[in-house]
């Protein structure tokens, strides 16, 4: 490893090393971003039908709980055999039949990073993500010299950076 100086070298070298250790996280992180921007598509997903018995007469939102589902809604029919968008539901005998439109596993499991809580199992390594980027963000700032002409357009862009996403943040 390269001998630390000073501040400037100790932000371009943990930057540089930070860097690719972050480039596979940012790699699942970008390919999972993308993917729930269009998760209200069926983009990538293949249909998973599913037949289970559960308890007789359930609610509209007791059935929807227990197969995960938003928005059930009984349609009007008539008897023991309840019809809701993806599928039916059986009074009687508790017989469901539903469809889901799912994401292969692997993208699945890509897309929990973006889903997790502090009690999540990904929760240290968001966190620790989170911070690397921030990390990111300062250290950018040590690349160039500050008196440099380089270091004021980018100090531009940046400040360009930030009230746009302010602005989409806040008033879009």
């Amino acid at each position: 490893m390269a001998a630390i100086k000073d501040t400037k070298s100790f932000m371009r070298i943990t930057h540089r090393y930070l860097g690719y250790f972050a480039a596979g996280i940012m790699a699942v992180y970008a390919i999972s971003g993308v993917l729930l921007i269009y998760r209200d598509t069926n983009l990538l997903k293949k249909e998973n039908k599913t037949e289970i018995v559960l308890k007789p007469n359930m609610t509209e939102k007791e059935l929807a709980k227990e197969i995960k589902m938003r928005n059930v809604e009984f349609k009007e029919g008539e008897g023991d055999l309840k019809t809701f968008e993806n599928g039916t539901y059986n009074v009687k005998t508790g017989e469901a039949k539903y469809s889901k439109m799912k994401l292969p596993f692997v993208l699945e499991k890509f897309n929990e990073l973006h889903k997790s809580t502090s009690t999540h199992r990904y929760a240290s390594l968001n966190t620790i993500f989170g911070v690397v980027l921030f990390f990111f963000v300062i250290s950018s700032f040590w690349m160039f010299n500050f008196r440099s002409k380089a270091f004021r357009r980018g100090m531009i862009y940046a400040g360009i950076g930030f009230i746009l996403a302010v602005i989409m943040v806040f008033f879009q």
